[in-house]
């Protein structure tokens, strides 16, 4: 779906629609015809989403609000609205499932789809769902379709807003090889810096680089992928039923937090999360027997935790006893702007499961 929060809120605010839109950070929701902009906002939070006018001027989903506003003062700031994104999720799943029902779920606004036993010509296919979206829902989609899920997510963004981009033979090297390597679902950050300092820029570099020389930074596993994945190779089949392998809840604070001034406010947040945690898991029907935390600091540093059980658990006691002592283990003399708390190795909780309520302290 293209920049599906924003288009939602643009489908609601329809005199929004050119100006540059903001999704994010709780803001106040608009009274009586008055938006707040994106310079009056004052508070911690991220961008969720932005219309292609913000994104234009610089503004993306996950920056911070602070240097969103330095970009964008002028941005119109709406809050999100969970339930109005679902409903429309919902809408636009299930008019590509009148049309095509093989569907692996990837998220709130996102699919892929096997069209390999239908019998119309894929461009025919993709302009049907296109217009089978856009009467269940009024919003656009981008659509890439290709041999594979791989070529497909990279198609998906190559003609947005409101695209269907085909790679068929010759594609690979005349429109995927000439990306940047991030462009590559999978390749983040951390090895785009790596393939960068090997002098190693787009997708078509990659391809033609030494497999030698990818073992020797990456290892043998992960090169091998990199130049799969270069060539255009992928043989995941689409999913159409799937578990979830681990359940997460986070928060991130309107202020830095400090542990001996903020006991009792983070005990609390630390609490919720937990009890919330549990709440999922239990309608989910699943326990979990890894528990972990995510600890974001004021200096943007990341920290992670976890701690493996002999047993599952679902509870939010068993949660917070079991998050609390991945806690410990964590220096927290800095300030916190973001609190998270985990659980994986899922498996099915069976009768009885339930979430308990649970009064304990922040260790």
């Amino acid at each position: 779906m293209d920049a599906f929060y924003a288009s939602v809120e643009l489908l609601r605010h329809p005199g929004l629609r050119g100006l540059p839109v903001v999704i994010g950070g709780g803001g106040p929701k608009p009274a009586g015809g008055e938006y707040t902009r994106l310079r009056d906002y004052v508070g911690r939070g991220v961008i969720t989403t932005a219309t292609y006018e913000a994104r234009a001027l610089g503004v993306h989903s996950a920056m911070g609000m602070m240097k969103a506003a330095r970009l964008a003062p002028d941005a119109v700031l709406l809050p999100v609205d969970f339930p109005a994104y679902r409903h429309y999720s919902r809408l636009f799943k299930s008019a590509v499932a009148a049309i095509a029902p093989r569907i692996e779920d990837r998220g709130i606004d996102e699919i892929y789809i096997d069209l390999t036993d239908l019998p119309q010509e894929s461009s025919e296919l993709a302009r049907a769902l296109k217009q089978a979206v856009r009467e269940a829902t009024g919003l656009s989609c981008s659509i890439g379709i290709s041999p594979n899920k791989l070529l497909s997510k990279i198609a998906s963004d190559l003609d947005k807003p409101d695209g269907i981009t085909l790679i068929g033979p010759g594609d690979l090297e005349r429109r995927i090889w000439p990306l940047p390597v991030s462009k590559v679902n999978g390749i983040g950050p951390k090895a785009t810096r790596k393939l960068q300092d090997l002098g190693i820029e787009t997708v078509g570099q990659l391809a033609r680089a030494a497999p030698e020389l990818l073992q020797r930074h990456f290892g043998l596993g992960t090169a091998q992928w990199l130049l799969d994945v270069s060539h255009g190779i992928d043989d995941r089949p689409v999913v159409t039923q799937s578990e979830p392998k681990s359940l997460s809840r986070e928060t991130t604070f309107e202020r830095d937090l400090h542990v001996r001034h903020d006991r009792a406010l983070l005990s609390q947040i630390f609490l919720d999360l937990c009890e919330r945690l549990a709440q999922d898991l239990a309608r989910k029907g699943v326990r979990g027997a890894t528990v972990g935390i995510k600890l974001r600091f004021d200096d943007f540093r990341v920290v992670t935790r976890d701690l493996t059980l002999n047993e599952a658990v679902g509870d939010a006691r068993a949660i917070h006893r079991a998050a609390g002592q991945c806690l410990k283990r964590v220096p927290l003399e800095r300030r916190l702007r973001l609190l998270g708390v985990r659980v994986s190795k899922l498996e099915p909780a069976g009768a009885g499961a339930r979430a308990h309520p649970v009064q304990l302290d922040l260790y």
